[in-house]
C-alpha cells in the first residue's frame, strides 16, 4: 500500500501519513527495509 493510498482510506493527508511514519521509527517500531521504491516497511514492536 503506498502513502496516498492509505491516506486516502484514512482520510488524512499524505504528509500526516509521513510524520506518523517517522515517529514510528523514531521510537523504535518501525523499519525500512530495501529502497524507496521497491522496500517495504516492517514492524517491530
Amino acid at each position: 500500500m503506498t502513502i496516498p493510498e492509505l491516506a486516502h482510506m484514512i482520510g488524512i493527508s499524505t504528509r500526516s501519513i509521513e510524520r506518523n511514519l517517522q515517529q514510528l521509527q523514531k521510537d523504535g517500531r518501525l523499519r525500512r527495509i530495501g529502497a524507496a521504491k521497491g522496500g517495504h516497511w516492517e514492524v517491530l514492536k
